[in-house]
């Protein structure tokens, strides 16, 4: 056997039998949820493990190979996302996914008809890489038209593979390896996995449930600690929370204090209940020159495998990003580019429509949480609930989260994902289905009805 290698069958076979395995080394004890997790982990000397070696012996050959250069150590600090896996464990168990938040509804008749026509309209080769200018025309009179912005269709903004490419495109825009980028706590899991491939150290400022809110002390350090960048998602995945105009001045007044830049997730920004108003970032004093706002419209037209998304921001800054969006992805689906013009049209009964209906599959699963007895977060915005399943007594929500899956047939996200720190209290569900698969999911989650 070669130096620096040896047979890995076996292991590869016996962890992939397993959901989480445990290993311990001078008396720590760590839960890995994947081999390459295991691997990355440091807990054995990584010389022993080559990446190329463990992937040839999972093809089950068992051959012997010479030792391969190691993978980016950036690739070892996060996981694969918990929230995807959970789609995965969903689909294993025939369990309903209420993990992964996108709906179970069509998009609107009239937009897919819009890219019915624009296939056969020929429209399959490339759009212009920051976006077709009819795409990018509508964007800039619907972000006027609700938010009260000018916005220069041609100079101000990007259009991106999604909200997802647009954090990212924001982020390697503003942001240089070494700088500190700050988010609060719970986050969507993206977000940390954008700080670390920028090269960037992610400054948490914890927000405390059940209320969620921040404690300016915490966060007003964070600033002073020298942030390049403040990632803000209002309203909240996951927590639900939708900020107010005067936590979002206290943001706003630490930004320009501290010389930062705001870069703002409001992909939910028209999933709002109960009177409540979402406040566009940049709209206030001071926030335009400062604020790349992303956003997609993934959610808002029930349209999630489209990957459309934007990032609006100050003509100079969009020019730079203009060239991080172009070596990343080139450009988003041009027929669909094409048809998403015909849903930035929807007047505002559209936007309202919506919110009502959400607020509605919020009530429902809501209604079902009560008679659990468990402790949740009722949400403000978005479309999400974080569940607190303390009283259950399990070390891990990720063991609770498959055990879900499978003995309740709910799959919900381990809270987890969501925190830099060990946390195991609570599970994320989303609403963001019809109400009879909200009601089917409901019967089945009394069964964690608390004596």
């Amino acid at each position: 056997m070669m130096k620096g290698c040896f047979r890995t069958d076996r292991i590869v076979r016996a962890l992939h039998q397993l959901e989480h395995f445990q290993t311990g080394t001078r008396g720590v004890t760590r839960a890995f949820r994947r081999p390459a997790e295991f691997i990355d982990s440091g807990v054995h000397p990584r010389p022993s493990y080559p990446i190329g070696c463990f992937l040839l012996a999972a093809g089950g050959s068992g051959a012997n190979v010479a030792a391969m250069p190691a993978t980016s150590r950036r690739t070892s600090v996060f996981t694969e996302s918990l929230i995807r896996e959970m789609t995965r464990v969903a689909q294993q168990h025939g369990a309903i996914n209420l993990a992964q938040g996108f709906p179970d509804t069509d998009p609107p008749a009239s937009l897919v008809a819009a890219a019915k026509a624009a296939m056969d309209a020929g429209r399959h080769q490339y759009a212009i890489t920051w976006g077709s200018p009819e795409l990018r025309e509508a964007l800039a009179a619907k972000l006027t038209r609700y938010s009260g912005l000018p916005v220069d269709p041609q100079r101000e903004l990007v259009v991106t593979c999604g909200a997802t490419e647009a954090m990212m495109v924001a982020m390697m825009t503003v942001c240089d390896p070494g700088d500190r980028v700050g988010l609060f706590s719970p986050f969507y899991e993206n977000y940390n996995a954008d700080a670390i491939l920028t090269g960037a150290t992610p400054v948490h400022v914890p927000l405390q449930p059940p209320g969620y809110g921040f404690d300016p002390a915490q966060l007003r350090a964070a600033f002073a600690s020298g942030l390049k960048a403040f990632v803000l998602c209002n309203p909240s995945n996951p927590t639900g929370r939708v900020f107010t105009r005067d936590e979002l001045g206290q943001i706003a007044a630490l930004a320009e204090e501290f010389d930062t830049f705001v870069i703002t997730d409001e992909v939910y920004e028209h999933i709002v209940f109960d009177g409540r108003k979402h406040v566009t970032f940049a709209t206030l004093p001071g926030m335009a020159k400062r604020t790349l706002t992303c956003s997609s419209l993934s959610k808002t037209f029930s349209i999630t495998g489209w990957r459309l998304g934007y990032v609006h921001a100050p003509a100079e800054i969009i020019a730079q990003a203009r060239k991080v969006h172009d070596f990343l992805t080139v450009g988003a689906a041009a027929p669909l580019q094409h048809a998403v013009v015909t849903a930035l049209g929807y007047g505002p009964e559209y936007y309202v429509q919506l919110a009502a209906e959400y607020a509605a599959q919020r009530d429902i699963l809501c209604g079902y949480l009560d008679q659990t007895g468990l402790a949740y977060t009722r949400p403000e915005g978005a479309y999400f609930v974080m569940l607190d399943i303390s009283p259950f007594g399990r070390a891990s929500d990720i063991e609770f989260s498959h055990w879900m899956a499978r003995e309740i047939g709910v799959a919900p996200v381990p809270g987890s994902s969501f925190f830099p720190e060990p946390e195991n209290r609570f599970v994320r569900l989303n609403f963001a289905k019809r109400p009879t698969t909200l009601h089917a999911a409901g019967e089945r989650l009394l069964r964690l009805k608390r004596g």
